[in-house]
């Protein structure tokens, strides 16, 4: 099929004796003719990277090609650069890439512009198949997917004999973990962005967002109200590289709807056999919601990191909810007024007790920090020299942050016109 497109690309460049390219609809390279003395940066650089710089690409598309019937003249965003003759590719009412000839000393005319119609026509077509060859595979290795994490422990198992008769992994011991992404929406995310979503996973997902630190594969499952990669590696992303990977994927999403950071993400735990890649996947998303619910552990919440919260986020949210009206800090909140004793306390216990950092944390005098500490435990009725009275507390606030989170959510779900909910994760 690849070798049906350079065909194509091959022949027009023959006949008009002038380089020729297509790209996809985000102009990545899909074919390119050899040079013919009319080169310039863009075009090398396309060939050499199988891409161009995110700004042109960005510039050029501004010039509103993608809404394109027939060939028009592209100015190319760049000092030196010659312009192009822009053909869409389509086929069956779809925008399948961009048939390009750069444009030289001679001008092109209309003999040139019908035979790249005609290029562009026979493109179309090799590109739909392929579209639809390449749907239909990841409309089936998607399906596996959702059932690889299914509650059903023989439809988990059946999954895994079924990727492994898929051969996507390479041969060798792997590594699996989930991302999980969410939208702050949830179940009401509307249909463009649960579009925009999956397109945007999607463009995580190639091989240019993974990097080349380790051989592996990823793989993206998405519904209405999340979605997810899975890595298959020899060894884990990076830290460095997740970050990457959840850049780009807000970018793509910012870019087409506009509210990129909204989404949320959680890193589930690295297991070593495709049987545990459930357990990666609900910690994913426990992760994720502890992102959406405590802020200050987010965009990006990694398993193994969050600390309490993953005793707590494992509590169905009724119960925690009730749970965090701890008596103690009732008291506190009750008697003291003001927020700052509560933060006082929940920076001294984040700080395992330590004066120095907390006073310097909250910009305040030893002094102040043990009058403030000594009001805490009048108030409380614990002492913070106690062990298990300091485990209460912490834990109390802990719970707490979870607990506004959760009405928070809650309530946004009432207000945008559904029941008023509380929903646990699992």
């Amino acid at each position: 099929m690849a070798d049906d497109l350079q065909d194509i690309v091959d022949d027009l460049a023959e006949r008009l004796q002038r380089s020729v390219a297509i790209d996809d609809p985000s102009i990545r390279l899909l074919a390119a003719s050899r040079h013919f003395g009319d080169e310039d940066g863009i075009r090398v650089s396309s060939v050499l990277n199988r891409s161009i710089d995110a700004d042109v690409r960005e510039k050029i598309l501004a010039q509103g090609i993608a809404q394109w019937t027939s060939p028009g003249r592209v100015l190319a965003p760049v000092a030196g650069a010659r312009p192009r003759l822009c053909t869409p590719v389509r086929c069956a009412g779809l925008l399948l890439g961009y048939l390009w000839l750069i444009d030289s000393d001679t001008p092109l005319g209309e003999q040139h512009r019908e035979l790249a119609r005609e290029a562009a026509k026979r493109a179309g077509v090799v590109l739909y198949r392929r579209l639809v060859v390449h749907e239909r595979t990841k409309a089936r290795h998607e399906a596996i997917l959702w059932e690889l994490v299914s509650s059903d422990r023989a439809i988990r198992s059946q999954a895994v004999e079924d990727l492994r008769a898929e051969q996507l992994f390479p041969a060798g011991s792997m590594r699996f973990q989930v991302l999980g992404v969410r939208h702050p929406a949830l179940d009401g995310v509307t249909a463009p962005q649960h579009a925009a979503l999956e397109a945007a996973v999607g463009d995580a997902c190639d091989p240019p967002a993974q990097g080349s630190a380790s051989a592996g594969c990823s793989l993206m499952a998405a519904n209405k109200s999340r979605a997810w990669l899975l890595f298959a590696r020899r060894e884990p992303p990076s830290r460095k590289e997740l970050d990457a990977i959840c850049a780009r994927l807000v970018a793509r999403f910012d870019r087409l709807t506009g509210d990129g950071g909204q989404l949320v993400f959680g890193a589930g735990g690295v297991v070593d056999h495709v049987e545990h890649v459930v357990d990666s996947y609900r910690q994913a998303f426990l992760a994720a919601r502890a992102a959406r619910l405590v802020p200050s552990l987010g965009p990006i919440a990694q398993w193994g990191r969050l600390g309490p919260y993953e005793l707590l986020l494992q509590m169905p949210a009724d119960d925690l909810i009730t749970a965090s009206h701890t008596p103690a800090l009732d008291a506190l909140e009750r008697e003291a007024g003001p927020r700052g004793l509560v933060t006082t306390l929940e920076t001294f216990l984040d700080n395992a007790g330590d004066v120095a950092r907390t006073a310097q944390e909250l910009s305040i005098h030893r002094a102040t920090l043990y009058h403030r500490l000594k009001r805490i435990e009048q108030l409380t009725g614990c002492a913070l020299s106690r062990g298990e009275d300091r485990l209460t507390l912490h834990l109390g606030l802990k719970m707490r942050a979870l607990a506004a989170g959760y009405r928070t959510e809650s309530t946004a779900a009432s207000t945008d016109g559904g029941p008023p909910r509380i929903r646990s994760v699992s």
